[in-house]
């Protein structure tokens, strides 16, 4: 006769491995990813400017986050700030505010994109009004997408009226 298993308790205070965290820029990165994929976690940074990091610095894309020193992580972060690159790979070209160029990460990047829309919002252009309206904006077709981005009330009070209908 074959002996039951039971199943293995585990102790709750019993010390669980932890994978470290690296934070760059206010964003906690795991450490078991390389370079090239972790400074991808920081929103605002792309694979492309994640590649131009890594060859400015001369750092190896393949390195574990973990490995790196902190004086390593100094001229990451000090270098996202100046960012001595092409105009092309940055995320805020030739602002409607200033005329600059830059580029933006994090929270700042959401509040230029938030104000940027509602600039197009208030304005009247066509992008506003899709904005507003919530159906897509760059021109998609609608009768068999974007389900999901209209009015619930509208589309609740139909179903409601449909159901008086059906009803009567």
């Amino acid at each position: 006769m074959a002996e039951e298993q039971k199943p293995v308790k585990r102790n709750p205070h019993q010390e669980v491995e932890s994978e470290t965290l690296v934070r760059i820029l206010g964003y906690d990165i795991p450490g078991s990813k390389n370079l090239y994929l972790g400074l991808t976690y920081i929103k605002g940074v792309s694979w492309a400017l994640s590649h131009a990091i890594c060859i400015k610095l001369n750092l190896d894309k393949t390195k574990k986050i973990v490995e790196l020193s902190k004086d390593d992580i100094h001229k990451i972060e000090s270098f996202m700030r100046e960012l001595p690159i092409p105009e092309f790979l940055k995320n805020r070209r030739f602002d409607p505010e200033t005329g600059e160029t830059k580029h933006f990460y994090g929270a700042d990047l959401d509040m230029k994109k938030e104000f940027d829309i509602k600039r197009l919002i208030k304005m009247k252009s066509y992008k506003g009004i899709r904005h507003a309206t919530g159906q897509p904006v760059r021109g998609q077709k609608t009768r068999s997408h974007f389900r999901n981005r209209k009015n619930k009330k509208t589309t609740g009070l139909k179903r409601e009226k449909k159901k008086e209908v059906a009803a009567k």
